[in-house]
């Protein structure tokens, strides 16, 4: 999840090119745009988990209700990909090592169960009573990305960029044709005519079928982490890893940063093409919806290589270098804070109920003096700045929490 970013040497570090005749142990370069990025990504799932109030949110800093899509929609996905990305240059990192495949492998399923195993223990704290562990959402964020990781690492670890390809549009391909294509179990509705009912989805159905009552609290119908949907989250995995494999092809980053912006661009009108027979949407995560972020994400992280690592404007990466180089523990971190301050800790009033820390925080130092989603949005920005504060010492005292 968090692997280093090595690519060749013919990367650059500001405006001047390294040579790629040095020896082997000088052979790979940090291109500091991955961490960037990354952080960026971090950072943003901050920000829109942690409203001062969900009632009070600007709309770009809210999911799409169910079809389309907001820069919210962008963050996971985001994280999926440059997942993928770093996935494939610390393998090949690894081999040059001369680790063996066996290794590289068991390292891969290694990482995956224990970002899965971080996921269900954050979805079960604070562990007691009992039944936050017997009644625990199964599926969730780290979930899938543990899942989605160790699959998509596994399925492009051997074989060709042609038999990649080739799996890559199997997985789009066969998810589309499943959820638009195939009846519904117990109901007889051809899937594509019940897209736009959340419970009513073959996704919806085989998350009760597995899960049960163990789903989204806010739904108990259906899980936005699923079982069916995580099949074409693999995908964005893999669309990272050919991003991957294209940044370290050892071309000129020029010739690099044009390969990235075109297939950025044909993937976002591809997704977009798609949407008109399978819509964009998050919740499914929905294979138009696969290209679609896929193409901005490689947008996204060509405008930082270029900003970042050829033209050197780079004053304004700390903050995002710290989430970038500490996501687990960011996460990890935010998620059990969030628990503590929204759920755990209860502050009497004077009418004898009981508020949550976080409200008590929110109506006295924004909600008493700013508009309600002003208010709301600058308490999700104190706290993305609390953690940048939590993260920068950590860095200064290089304490990195890697799996």
């Amino acid at each position: 999840m968090t692997a280093t970013a090595d690519v060749p040497a013919t990367a650059t570090t500001g405006k001047t090119p390294v040579s790629s005749a040095v020896p082997d142990s000088a052979r790979s370069e940090r291109l500091l745009s991955l961490d960037v990025f990354r952080g960026l990504t971090v950072a943003g799932m901050l920000l829109v988990n942690q409203p001062g109030d969900w009632s009070a949110i600007y709309p770009p800093l809210a999911h799409a209700p169910w079809h389309g899509w907001t820069p919210t929609d962008l963050i996971f996905p985001f994280f999926l990909f440059i997942v993928g990305v770093t996935t494939h240059l610390s393998v090949e990192a690894r081999r040059r090592r001369g680790e063996d495949e066996r290794a590289i492998a068991l390292q891969i399923a290694k990482r995956g169960a224990l970002i899965v195993l971080c996921g269900l223990l954050l979805a079960s704290f604070p562990w007691w009573p009992l039944e936050r562990i017997t009644g625990m959402r199964f599926p969730g964020v780290l979930q899938r990305i543990g899942v989605a990781y160790f699959v998509g690492a596994m399925l492009t670890l051997r074989g060709s960029l042609k038999r990649h390809v080739l799996i890559l549009v199997a997985l789009l391909y066969g998810y589309w044709f499943v959820m638009t294509l195939v009846l519904v179990p117990g109901t007889g509705a051809l899937g594509q005519l019940v897209l736009a009912r959340p419970s009513a989805s073959i996704a919806a159905w085989l998350d009760r079928a597995v899960f049960g009552g163990h789903l989204w609290r806010s739904s108990q119908t259906w899980d936005p982490e699923g079982l069916l949907s995580t099949v074409p989250a693999i995908g964005t995995v893999i669309l990272g890893v050919f991003t991957g494999r294209w940044i370290a092809s050892g071309k000129p980053i020029h010739e690099r940063l044009v390969g990235l912006y075109g297939a950025g661009a044909l993937a976002t009108m591809g997704g977009l093409m798609w949407n008109w027979s399978f819509p964009i949407n998050k919740n499914l995560w929905t294979s138009s919806y696969v290209l679609f972020t896929a193409g901005v994400a490689a947008t996204t992280l060509a405008t930082c290589i270029w900003l970042i690592d050829v033209a050197g404007v780079k004053w304004w990466t700390k903050p995002f270098i710290w989430f970038g180089r500490n996501p687990l523990l960011a996460f990890l971190g935010t998620g059990v804070m969030s628990r503590t301050i929204y759920s755990l800790i209860r502050i009497p009033k004077d009418d004898g109920t009981t508020a949550s820390l976080q409200r008590v925080i929110y109506e006295n130092a924004y909600a008493s003096w700013l508009s309600p989603k002003d208010a709301s949005l600058f308490f999700a920005l104190s706290y993305v700045a609390l953690w940048a504060l939590i993260l920068w010492v950590l860095d200064k005292r290089n304490v990195y929490w890697k799996l």
